[in-house]
């Protein structure tokens, strides 16, 4: 972990929200890293949660040795049955967030929030989401972000869906493959083999797409299904991507669902698709677009601009379907505006409002190639002025959303929506390839 991971994992639980839930007969406490029971316990809040079944000891143990990098929050009722069982939970760690441009920044990343059906409409929910953002903003992390199972939750925190995943259902029968036909080979590999291959290619290709972090621990061996708590393991199959030259330029894992009744008519559910080139990506989606006995290829966690689109002859034979994805949400407006890259030069100023208090103010922002951002008291006469919320900032910052949406939709305020999309405008479609 850097140096700001560090210091957000081993922080002190914010005063205020220690206090709050003191005050209100309930106990907030973070989960050490070394506390193997109650990581256990807090697991098995975070799974009635998610509405899972009690975890196994296979799953307790690949849990405690994976998570370590997550910082653990559990709210407590001592006065309940089972006292030991967080009522509450919240995890968040330090990782990198890819802006337009090919730069990064650090964020802070947050998952497994769960509240008891025994404990809702009490203030927990925002009392830790409230606490824990401004840890983050105390040392310095200039944005945070998740991904949701319920969209309706986070947007009174200032988050905003700012990457929109796809799925994809092709039928193979009713579609021919126009796209390139790559000059290097196909080969099954282990799963071991295709893990090792996707994290370093991940790790060269991460910066390229917005909207893309760094890989949290475990996801890998999760996906690859490389421990021992992944189920039905055995069903996934890898392939990887060589160039004429030899080197391995991307890898795809699937698995296979047989229809009993047309066992021609199988159904091939790709887990993912990492490449590191042009070719890769034609050769492994051509691949898999033309498996024997496969009717039906199913993908998730797709871009709304995916080339794969342009590779088949039919667009009709695709289903494909759009949700939010990955939400974000600004801690510091100057720093987050200052690390993305700008195509046009302009200045615009940005009159932010926060209901938290957090990120409110006025910013005068000088894009170009050296982008910089003042505070101001006001906006400069003559300078565009743009009012808009913390949560729409955070939709706008990748490029993804459209000012001018969210004008015509009331959610910002400009004289010239389209000046501000044109600054705001990136060349590449943000994407987030997995949960987290």
């Amino acid at each position: 972990m850097s140096s700001l991971a560090d210091q957000f994992h081993s922080a002190a639980l914010d005063e205020h929200l220690a206090s709050t839930f003191e005050a209100r007969g309930l106990r907030a406490a973070r989960v050490g890293d070394d506390d193997r029971e109650g990581t256990r316990r807090w697991q098995d809040a975070v799974a009635r949660g998610f509405l899972d079944g009690e975890p196994t000891e296979v799953q307790y143990t690949e849990s405690f040795a994976h998570n370590g990098y997550r910082r653990k929050v559990g709210v407590y009722d001592d006065g309940g049955v089972q006292a030991d069982v967080p009522v509450a939970t919240f995890a968040s760690w330090g990782t990198e967030l890819t802006l337009p441009g090919g730069s990064a920044i650090p964020m802070c990343a947050v998952s497994a929030v769960t509240v008891a059906p025994t404990h809702r409409r009490r203030g927990i929910l925002s009392t830790l989401m409230r606490g824990e953002l401004r840890t983050a903003v105390s040392l310095g992390f200039p944005i945070a972000g998740l991904t949701v199972s319920e969209s309706g939750i986070y947007g009174r925190f200032g988050f905003a869906p700012a990457v929109t995943a796809t799925s994809w259902e092709i039928s193979t029968r009713r579609t021919g493959w126009i796209g390139p036909v790559a000059p290097g080979r196909i080969d099954y590999v282990t799963r071991e083999q295709g893990r090792d291959a996707a994290t370093a290619l991940y790790k060269r290709v991460r910066l390229d797409t917005p909207g893309e972090i760094s890989m949290p621990g475990g996801h890998w061996e999760r996906t690859f299904g490389t421990r021992p708590d992944v189920d039905k393991a055995d069903k996934l199959r890898v392939v990887q991507y060589r160039s004429p030259s030899g080197e391995v330029e991307g890898v795809a894992i699937y698995s296979i669902s047989e229809d009993d009744e047309d066992w021609a008519a199988s159904t091939a559910t790709v887990s993912r698709v990492v490449a590191g080139t042009d070719a890769a990506y034609a050769g492994l989606w051509r691949f898999l677009l033309s498996l024997d006995l496969v009717g039906t290829v199913r993908a998730s966690e797709l871009s709304v601009d995916e080339p794969l689109w342009w590779m088949i002859d039919n667009k009709r034979a695709a289903r494909i379907t759009s949700r939010d994805h990955h939400y974000l949400r600004v801690l510091d407006v100057p720093a987050t505006l200052a690390a993305r890259n700008y195509d046009i030069e302009d200045v615009i100023a940005l009159e932010v409002t926060d209901a938290l208090g957090i990120a409110d103010g006025t910013f005068v922002l000088s894009a170009g190639e050296t982008p910089g951002v003042d505070v101001v008291d006001e906006a400069p006469l003559g300078v565009l002025l743009v009012r808009l919320g913390v949560a729409e900032l955070s939709a706008i910052l990748l490029g993804g959303i459209s000012p001018v949406t969210l004008a015509r939709a009331g959610r910002i305020e400009t004289d010239d929506p389209h000046r501000v999309a044109r600054v705001f405008a990136a060349t590449t479609t943000p994407r987030l390839s997995f949960w987290y």
